[in-house]
């Protein structure tokens, strides 16, 4: 089983109650399977847990990145949210762990 982490890094910012993770591949390989497996649809299942939605992905190629911003993933805001983490950084740990097919 592949997992994001396998494939890249991922980094998150914070604007209200909306958390921007971008996801960078380590290599060409990598970012192709990102790029063909790693869809708003996958990230928005994996953060319904936490009621964040819905996402939007955006593609940087020449950084061989993605860039997902996902609404409603910060209980309301910094300034608001009684989380542990509530600029959710740690937001980006858990999209490390998504699961991604198998490629051949």
């Amino acid at each position: 089983m592949t997992r994001v982490h396998d494939l890249a890094h991922a980094r998150a910012g914070d604007k209200g109650n909306t958390s921007n993770i971008v996801v960078v591949a380590y290599d060409a390989a990598g970012w192709e399977q990102l790029r063909r497996d790693l869809t708003a649809e996958r990230v928005a299942a994996t953060f319904a847990a936490i009621g964040a939605g819905p996402v939007t992905r955006y593609e940087l190629p020449r950084l061989a990145a993605l860039n997902f911003v996902i609404e409603n993933a910060l209980g309301g805001g910094v300034s608001r949210s009684l989380s542990i983490d509530p600029h959710g950084k740690s937001l980006s740990a858990l999209m490390l762990t998504i699961d991604l097919p198998d490629t051949e």
